[in-house]
């Protein structure tokens, strides 16, 4: 399935499209679609709480759901918390890597995976870095 990349245009395939895709995802808000009110995430609604165990737990699922719903090309298979420490938590920076399943046929139906990679967010970021693993 080819895309058009967001920030220059040019075409866009494979697992990089994935990541956009997942990005564009997480950062739209649940009814900001006009044609697509129940695309994106509920992601939002965390924003701006403390940086709790069970918000971030919230967070993760909130994640995992979305990109269940709305990506047939990645398949969810474990959150990785990166930024763990005292600090970080006290500075509220939060950063974590979800490892999955690649499947590049996954919007025809066909779930075969063709290996193992990992993307990463980052809040002071802002956005998703795909890695393979």
């Amino acid at each position: 399935m080819a895309g058009v990349d967001r920030e220059s245009g040019r075409v866009l395939d494979g697992w990089p499209h994935v990541v956009q895709s997942v990005n564009v995802i997480m950062t739209t808000r649940l009814g900001e679609r006009v044609m697509r009110r129940h695309f994106g995430s509920s992601a939002f609604s965390l924003l701006g709480r403390l940086l709790t165990a069970d918000h971030i737990v919230r967070f993760f699922s909130v994640y995992c759901l979305a990109v269940e719903l709305w990506e047939p090309r990645f398949k969810i298979v474990r959150v990785i918390p990166i930024r763990t420490g005292v600090d970080d938590i006290r500075l509220g920076r939060f950063a974590f890597a979800v490892e999955g399943e690649y499947r590049p046929r996954g919007h025809l139906g066909d779930p075969t995976p063709e290996g193992v990679r990992r993307v990463g967010f980052a809040q002071s970021e802002a956005s998703l870095i795909g890695v393979s693993a």
